[in-house]
């Protein structure tokens, strides 16, 4: 009787094996969830960031390393925004199929209408320019179904027995956050035109969907504290322009958005930086969130 057990054992291990997940790693929070929605189970997906961090600066512990030495796939937003960790932490993982110029290297950057690409030289001087554009472009989701419909196609190149599962994953995917956004500029529609100050310049593709707009950022340039003088120029700015509405993700301080706030009579916005992936929050369920901090402040 062991002879069939342990054979029909054996059998379920070769058959997991057959059908094992493709391991998909993501440097961001939101393309996490997106591929997640993407690949359904046949996909393994990690986020090597998370929404409490700022992508620009994100530790490369051993332990991401661990993550890339056994992904198939690694998902980056590009555009430079992980340049300070992510190189080093694909060449210290020893997979050549995520190294940048690998099989199983997808940059979704590619798939979106970037904006804000410098047209001049670019130096420190400026501050944390992007050469190649702002990087923040997942906070529009015109831009995710996008990356959604790229990952899909990625996922179908390296895993092509289950293609038809990845295209129909995107083609839900796609349709739900066309319904989502249908609802979330209806229920927005009456901010258009509104000013709004930020912190970094992380919003200007949201800014560009629902038609706000922005008349300063809290930092002087990007990734620059915040000095005495420029918070009293924006101030000013801001009393001028009638904004009540600070906008900033929730790994920046406060402190300078609350008292510019307070000194405007306006409220402060501070929201994570992308889906919450290791709590089970999608994409769609994360900007409803954002929609709904949006709509409660810009009344």
């Amino acid at each position: 009787m062991r002879y069939p057990i342990l054979s029909a054992a054996f059998l379920l291990v070769l058959g997991g094996s057959a059908h094992a997940a493709v391991n998909v790693v993501a440097t961001l929070p939101d393309l996490a969830a997106i591929a997640k929605e993407v690949g359904g189970n046949k996909v393994a997906v990690t986020s090597l960031s998370l929404p409490t961090q700022d992508p620009h600066f994100v530790d490369a512990k051993p332990s991401l390393v661990l993550k890339l030495n056994k992904a198939d796939l690694l998902i980056a937003g590009g555009l430079e925004l992980e340049l300070g960790w992510l190189p080093v932490l694909q060449t210290s993982a020893r997979n050549e199929r995520i190294l940048s110029s690998g099989r199983g290297f997808l940059d979704c950057s590619r798939f979106v209408h970037v904006l804000e690409v410098p047209t001049g030289p670019v130096d420190r001087s400026m501050g944390d320019i992007h050469p190649g554009g702002n990087p923040h472009y997942l906070y529009d989701p015109r831009a995710a179904a996008e990356c959604a419909k790229g990952i899909a196609d990625k996922l179908a190149e390296i895993d092509p027995g289950n293609a038809k599962a990845y295209q129909a994953g995107v083609r839900s995917f796609v349709d739900r956050l066309a319904t989502a956004r249908a609802g979330w500029e209806k229920r927005l529609a009456s901010a258009r035109g509104k000013p709004v100050i930020t912190y970094h310049r992380s919003w200007n593709y949201l800014l560009d969907w629902l038609g706000l707009v922005e008349i300063a950022n809290l930092e002087p340039k990007p990734g620059i504290p915040p000095s005495p003088r420029h918070v009293a120029e924006v101030l000013r700015l801001g009393q001028a322009k009638g904004a009540k509405v600070i906008l900033q993700e929730s790994f920046y301080p406060d402190k300078t958005g609350r008292l510019v706030a307070k000194k405007l009579g306006g409220t402060v916005v501070t929201l994570p930086g992308g889906a919450d992936v290791a709590s089970g929050e999608g994409y769609i369920e994360h900007m409803d969130h954002l929609v709904d901090a949006l709509e409660q402040a810009l009344r």
